[in-house]
């Protein structure tokens, strides 16, 4: 990693614009790579926690690379705010539902198209929505696009909980997902592998947990919890965690990836994170003793990033940093999404 990038990371983030800014700021490494690309990048599901920034980091790598290729930015759009600042920043979004198939048949060709629609929260009492947005949109897509390349988000929950000794699961392990949103990320992979198999689609597979920022992820939720004085529950305890400004770069890095068979890669920080240590920083970050309670399982929901990390170097971000973001946004009152991550579940029901 570039070392003028990395100093760009301020002490403290203190307002929306700025930690905006921060995410979509492209590395080096990443300009270099978007600068080969021919072609328009077409993001789908652009409206979700992770993908304006995404589409911005993608607009302004382009941009200083001198690639006049589009950015789409395709979704629902039920905020209208939300697509005008995309818009502003030079991203074309388009309103399209991806459960309607005509309407994606509608969409502009692109030669490199990033999937991150998809559905967790609310899906025990509602398993069928969660089976077609996870599973169902990805077939449409996949046919609409065939003879695009495609980077399509997956989770590291389709792997079984493991050892914490173990170091997480690799690409290689056997998946075992537990519950039904799990199941559904496991179906949205293996319907985008057969796709890729029968029409000779190029794609890669991101297994990702868990993306943070300032405004959502585990620190976030750990951080709160103690500023509340509410118990921290070390049961799940130990996470992986990586800023999500870092994800995204990934993502839009593996579009020179793709492959068929589709190819796999872990997308996560280097850390195995331990839920105790970081609710006792953000404890000492806030002045603030925490309310430590249980005892932490031998298993935890765990990923091996080593194979990305191998390729695209070690985050720009490290976790000390990124405690000492959020606990100083916590401090001051900064906005959230108000979406915590239930990271804590076991038995996968979210």
């Amino acid at each position: 990693m570039d070392k003028a990038y990395r100093d760009l990371w301020p002490a403290y983030i203190e307002t929306e614009a700025e930690l905006d800014d921060l995410l979509s700021t492209p590395s080096p490494d990443l300009i270099a790579s978007l600068a080969d690309l021919s072609g328009d990048i077409a993001i789908l599901g652009v409206a979700g926690k992770m993908g304006p920034t995404l589409a911005l980091l993608a607009r302004r790598a382009l941009d200083a690379a001198g690639n006049p290729a589009r950015v789409y930015g395709v979704s629902r759009f039920s905020s209208p705010a939300a697509r005008g600042a995309l818009e502003a920043a030079g991203v074309q979004t388009l309103p399209c539902d991806l459960l309607d198939r005509d309407a994606v048949g509608r969409l502009p060709d692109a030669p490199y198209v990033i999937h991150m629609a998809g559905r967790k929260f609310g899906s025990t009492g509602s398993e069928e929505l969660t089976w077609a947005m996870n599973a169902y949109v990805p077939a449409i897509v996949a046919e609409r696009y065939r003879d695009a390349r495609i980077v399509t988000f997956s989770t590291g929950n389709v792997y079984d909980l493991t050892p914490i000794a173990q170091g997480g699961a690799r690409e290689s392990d056997a998946t075992r997902p537990i519950g039904e949103y799990a199941q559904s990320c496991l179906g949205r992979e293996r319907i985008l592998q057969y796709f890729s198999r029968r029409n000779g689609t190029p794609m890669t597979l991101l297994r990702l947990n868990y993306a943070v920022e300032l405004r959502y992820g585990i620190l976030l939720d750990i951080a709160q919890k103690i500023a509340a004085g509410q118990p921290v529950d070390l049961t799940m305890g130990n996470v992986n965690v990586i800023w999500q400004g870092d994800a995204n770069a990934t993502a839009l890095r593996c579009l020179a990836l793709a492959a068929s068979p589709p190819d796999i890669i872990n997308v996560t920080g280097p850390e195995t994170v331990s839920v105790r240590g970081v609710a006792q920083r953000l404890g000492c970050l806030l002045d603030r003793e925490p309310l430590l309670v249980g005892t932490e399982a031998p298993t935890a929901l765990l990923s091996n990033a080593g194979r990305a990390h191998a390729l695209f170097g070690y985050p720009s971000v490290s976790l000390e940093t990124l405690l000492r973001w959020v606990a100083h946004w916590v401090t001051i009152g900064g906005p959230t999404l108000d979406k915590p991550t239930h990271y804590e579940r076991r038995d996968g029901k979210f």
